[in-house]
């Protein structure tokens, strides 16, 4: 299952003022933001699912899958890089996310940045 997909826009200001406006008719508004990415989410939604950033540092798109737990973001991050994933950050908490953000990136052989994410303690 697909936790939430990041757009790479050039201007993080414009984007962030497109899709506020462009979004609400579907129910969508502006959740949480970052330097450079804000995240966008239906009424009621946790965790924003789409989500906006600027292209520094990022690859072509960012797509985050879902694991069921930790070790299921350890096994993906280890397939990955024995298939020729490129490492974007080993598995580990990102605190400045949430304290049970836990996740590895790696870029597909197109420069992909493609995460797997397990939002529970264990």
């Amino acid at each position: 299952m697909i936790d939430h997909v990041t757009a790479t826009v050039t201007d993080a200001e414009a984007a962030k003022r497109f899709y506020e406006q462009a979004l609400e008719p579907l129910g969508y508004s502006l959740q949480m933001e970052f330097p450079g990415a804000a995240g966008f989410g239906a009424a009621g939604g946790a965790i924003p699912d789409f989500w906006i950033g600027s292209t520094e540092g990022r690859g072509a798109a960012h797509i985050a899958f879902s694991a069921t737990d930790r070790a299921s973001v350890d096994a993906f991050y280890k397939a990955a890089m024995a298939a020729g994933a490129a490492d974007n950050g080993a598995p580990g908490v990102r605190e400045h996310y949430h304290q049970n953000y836990y996740a590895a990136y790696v870029h597909d052989p197109d420069g992909n940045n493609i995460e797997a994410v397990c939002h529970t303690p264990e």
